[in-house]
């Protein structure tokens, strides 16, 4: 089977290098008819050349070829095409014009803007700050806490039928051990 090989770059009215349609959809993995809505419903529209009539080719940037890539990988993780358009216009409301320059983070359902290791935004939010917990962090700093701390075997001897006493304040626990002795 042949194969044809990718179309070199094409040069836009202002000298920039630009991707046709097909190159951008081989490129990124994804439907003509998909970057054809996204250009039409301005989710990414190239930014070399945009159709302007029948017969004219879009041309797409390298960088438009990265916000491309990003909206397929967040479709593939399970974020619905709303949710993504909400958060790209919620970035581009605060003035983000490179998407190619930020990071990204999702669970599937969210889209979240990693500025820093500390600060991370919900898009879907309207930039609402978040945060994470580093589990890893969490254990060390237990590790160095307990070991200035007293413990004790898990299994120690208890005396025959004594029933344990609850700690101070723990109705619950004081209501079980009633209930046991009877």
């Amino acid at each position: 089977m042949h194969e044809q090989p990718l179309e070199g770059p094409l040069v836009g009215e202002d000298g920039e290098v630009g991707y046709r349609g097909v190159t951008a959809c081989q490129a990124v993995g994804i439907s003509y008819r998909q970057l054809d809505y996204w250009a039409r419903t301005t989710l990414v529209v190239p930014s070399v050349r945009d159709a302007s009539g029948s017969g004219t080719q879009r041309l797409y940037s390298f960088r438009d070829l990265v916000v491309l890539k990003v909206v397929k990988r967040l479709l593939d993780a399970g974020v619905s095409l709303q949710n993504i358009r909400r958060a790209i216009e919620t970035l581009r409301s605060r003035g983000v014009d490179d998407l190619a320059e930020i990071t990204l983070i999702s669970d599937g359902t969210t889209v979240y803007e990693c500025r820093s290791p500390e600060e991370v935004v919900d898009l879907l939010q309207g930039g609402q700050g978040v945060f994470g917990i580093a589990i890893g962090g969490a254990f060390k700093e237990i590790q160095g806490s307990l070991s200035h701390l007293p413990s004790e075997p898990a299994a120690g001897p208890q005396p025959v039928g004594a029933p344990a006493q609850p700690a101070e304040g723990d109705e619950l626990a004081a209501r079980r051990a009633r209930r046991r002795a009877g």
